[in-house]
C-alpha cells in the first residue's frame, strides 16, 4: 500500500527531490495549501491558514500517514498542530515555539550552552526610547524575534543606523509578527519572553568567524546527526552566496562540539520526534564556538547536495521521522565527491528586463551535468519589492552543483555566472 504524505506549499523541486527517496509501497505526495498561499502572501492570517488546512486535510479521501514541515513559519508551526490532530508522529507545538521565538530561545541556549551564546537584549522597535535600554556597544545586530529568510536583520554602528533599522523594521514587521501573535496564543509564554509580542526585536552581539551547519534528527530520544555544511558569506559578510557539502572549513573536533551543544540545547527544549539544523560560528583565532540558530525542520537547501553526494535527499529522514521509522540515510553514495548551493546575487535594487532563456540554461546543464538552475527573479520584477529577501542583497538565482573536488567545484560556480545573463533597469 502506497504511503500518503502531505507536504504544505509542496513545490515541483521538492517533488523531484522526494522523488529520490524509496518508500516501500511507494509514496504518494500531496500538497497542503499552496506555495503563494503559504510563503509568498502579501499577509497571513494564522487561524485562517490552519482552518484552511484542516478542511483539506477532511476532504481526502484516503489515509493520511505523515504532514512534513519544509519552510519557516507559518508552515513550521501549522504542522505540528495538524499532526497532533491526527495522531501523527510530530515535536510538540511548545518546543517548536521555543525553537521559532528567537528570545525565547536564546534565554534557554543560555540555561543550558550559555558559553556558546552571544550577549542579547530584548526591546520594543515602536518605543521611542528603545535605544537607551540596550546594554550592547555598536556594532550590534538587530532583528525581530520571529522573521523570514534572514529579513528586516542589520547591522548598526550608531544611532543614527539604529534609527533607520528600526523605521524599517516597525514597517514591515506586522506581516510575520502578527500571525506569530496567533500560534503563540496556543501555547503559554513566560512572562519575561513577552515584552512586545510577536514584534519584540533583539539586539545581539555581532561575531565572527567560520559559519557550519550540523542537520539531523531526534526519533524518541534518539540524536542523530547525518550531514555537516559549511555556510559560506559574501565578502562584505552579511550575506550567504555559497553552501558546501560535506564541511571542509570547520575541524572536526569542532564539528562534534557543534554537535552535542545542539543535542543539549534541544533536550532542554523538550523537542523530539523531528528534524534539525543548527548554525555556529566557529572563532579559529580564540577558539570561540557560537550558537547562531536551531531550525526545527530540515534545510531545503541541503536537499539536493545529499543527492548528488550521498545519493539520497534528506527528506528520507523527514520522512521516516514523521512516519515513526527510525530514520537512515546512505553515506558517500551519490555521483559527486562535493557540492554547494550558490547563489546569483545582486547588491543593488533594479527593474528585472531579462532572465536567462530556457535554452541558455540548457547549455549550462549540458556543459555541467547533474547542475540544477532556480530562477528567483521574473521580468518586471522590481528587487526591493520581493518577498523573503535579507537586507543586504537580492537573489536573482540559486544554483545546485556536483563536482569532484573543491577546485573544480568554485570553477564551475564562476563559469556558471558568466554563462547566466540578467539584465535591470536601474531605479532610483
Amino acid at each position: 500500500m502506497s504511503t500518503n504524505i502531505f507536504v504544505p506549499a509542496l513545490t515541483e523541486l521538492q517533488r523531484s527531490e522526494i522523488g529520490t527517496v524509496d518508500l516501500p509501497g511507494g509514496l504518494n505526495l500531496h500538497g497542503l495549501l499552496d506555495y503563494d498561499t503559504l510563503i509568498a502572501a502579501e499577509e497571513f492570517d494564522f487561524d485562517e491558514l490552519l482552518n484552511r488546512a484542516r478542511a483539506q486535510l477532511r476532504a481526502f479521501d484516503g489515509e493520511i500517514h505523515a504532514i512534513i514541515a519544509h519552510w519557516d513559519f507559518p508552515t513550521s508551526v501549522l504542522v505540528p498542530i495538524l499532526a497532533e490532530e491526527y495522531g501523527l508522529p510530530s515535536p510538540s507545538l511548545v518546543s517548536v515555539l521555543r525553537n521559532e521565538h528567537k528570545l525565547w530561545s536564546r534565554m534557554l541556549q543560555r540555561e543550558v550552552v550559555p558559553e556558546c551564546v552571544p550577549a542579547f537584549c530584548a526591546f520594543d522597535p515602536f518605543d521611542p526610547d528603545a535605544l537607551q535600554q540596550i546594554d550592547i556597544p555598536f556594532p550590534f545586530w538587530v532583528k525581530p524575534i520571529k522573521s523570514h529568510s534572514s529579513q528586516l536583520g542589520f547591522e548598526v554602528a550608531d544611532a543614527e543606523q539604529f534609527a533607520a533599522a528600526t523605521e524599517r523594521i516597525r514597517a514591515e514587521i506586522s506581516r510575520i509578527a502578527d500571525p506569530f501573535d496567533q500560534a503563540l496564543a496556543r501555547v503559554r509564554v513566560p512572562d519575561d519572553v513577552q515584552v512586545a509580542g510577536g514584534r519584540t526585536c533583539l539586539a545581539e552581539q555581532i561575531v565572527t568567524g567560520t559559519q557550519a551547519a550540523p542537520e539531523g534528527s531526534m526519533f524518541r530520544g534518539e540524536y542523530h546527526v547525518h550531514g555537516v555544511f559549511d555556510m559560506r558569506k559574501d565578502e562584505a559578510g552579511h550575506s550567504f552566496v555559497h553552501l558546501d557539502y560535506p564541511a571542509r572549513s570547520i575541524p572536526e573536533d569542532v564539528q562534534r562540539k557543534m554537535v552535542d551543544v545542539t543535542e543539549r540545547y534541544l533536550r532542554h527544549t523538550g523537542y523530539d520526534n523531528g528534524c534539525f539544523n543548527s548554525e555556529f560560528m566557529w572563532d579559529s583565532q580564540t577558539g570561540k564556538l557560537w550558537l547562531i540558530e536551531v531550525n526545527t525542520r530540515i534545510s531545503q537547501s541541503h536537499s539536493d547536495l545529499f543527492v548528488k553526494v550521498d545519493g539520497t535527499s534528506n527528506h528520507a529522514v523527514a520522512i521516516d521521522v514523521a512516519l515513526g521509522r527510525r530514520p537512515g540515510m546512505p553515506h558517500r553514495r551519490g555521483e559527486f565527491a562535493v557540492a554547494a548551493q550558490c547563489l546569483v546575487p545582486r547588491y543593488g535594487d533594479g527593474v528585472v528586463t531579462r532572465v536567462p532563456t530556457d535554452d541558455e540554461i540548457a547549455d549550462l546543464q549540458k556543459r555541467f551535468p547533474g547542475t540544477v538552475v532556480r530562477i528567483d527573479v521574473s521580468v518586471g520584477n522590481r528587487l526591493s519589492e520581493l518577498h523573503n529577501q535579507d537586507a543586504y542583497r537580492y537573489k536573482l538565482a540559486t544554483l545546485y552543483i556536483g563536482a569532484d573536488d573543491h577546485a573544480e567545484l568554485e570553477q564551475r560556480y564562476r563559469d556558471c555566472l558568466d554563462m547566466l545573463s540578467f539584465g535591470f533597469e536601474e531605479v532610483c
